[in-house]
This record gives structure tokens, sequence and C-alpha cells, in this order.
């Protein structure tokens, strides 16, 4: 069984918790319809004058799955703010993983590249928060402990 040792408290407690803060700024306005749509056509104006190509024009399935990411990232980043572990930066790795997988299938699909810059920014937050569960395995303690929650150690 593969165990991950859960990095130094301080210093990545705050990397945690500044990822949540960047989340909450960036998917703020994607949680009502009527901010999405601001946000949108701030994005599209601003992909136009870039070159980058605009986004399309919305559509209620699209404001709908916009409204419900932006709904779950909002209380995953409070949670991340108010009650922040460890195991939160591995679980928040993990998720930046997928959306990155997903933007950039998105862009080989021809999605409009205003999308780069928040794909660049996933993939960086991604690694700054797996990494140091990467860097080395605990012999004695098991995963509960590791995350910062109390638990029984599991044997080898």
């Amino acid at each position: 069984m593969i165990r991950l040792s859960a990095p130094a408290r301080p210093a990545y407690l705050q990397v945690v918790r500044a990822s949540a803060w960047y989340d909450l700024a960036v998917t703020a306005g994607f949680v009502t319809p009527w901010t999405y749509a601001l946000v949108r056509g701030a994005l599209s104006s601003l992909g136009d004058r870039l070159g980058w190509g605009m986004l399309p024009e919305p559509e209620p399935w699209q404001t709908l799955y916009a409204n419900l990411m932006g709904s779950v990232v909002v209380v995953w980043a409070t949670l991340r703010i108010v009650r922040v572990l460890p195991v939160h930066g591995l679980f928040d790795g993990v998720a930046r993983i997928l959306f990155s997988a997903w933007m950039a299938y998105a862009l080989a699909e021809g999605a409009s590249r205003i999308l780069w810059p928040f794909l660049t920014v996933e993939i960086v937050w991604g690694i700054v928060q797996l990494a140091p569960w990467l860097r080395h395995r605990p012999r004695d303690a098991g995963f509960e402990q590791q995350a910062g929650r109390p638990g029984r150690a599991v044997a080898n």
C-alpha cells in the first residue's frame, strides 16, 4: 500500500489557503447567471482584443454548468480558507490536474485561447500542492494521521 506523507504544516497550509483565495476570486463571478453574463462578456471581449478568440454565445446549458461549477468551487474554496487541512491540498491538487486535463482538451478542440492563462495557473497550483505529498513516505503513521486528522496508526 502506498502511503503519502503530509507536507510540513505552516508553509504548506499557507499555500493551500492562498490557492483557495485565488479560486474564490476567479470563480465567484460564475455563481449566478447575472454575474456569469458579466464575467463571460469581459473574458470574451479580452479574448477578442488579444486575438485569442471570443467565447461562444451563452445559452441555458452553458450558463447552468458555469453556475454549478462556480458554486461548488466557491464552497470548496471557502472550506479551505475557514478550515484548512493538509489533506485539502492533496485533494485540491488532484482536482486541479482534472481541471487541467479538461481545459487542455477544450483547447485542443478549438476553445478560445483565453483559456491558456487559466490552464497555466491550474497546472502550477496542482504541482505546488501535490509535490510535497510525494517527497517521502511515512514508515509508521497511517494516512489519517499524516493528513492532519486524528486516527490510529496503520501497521505495515
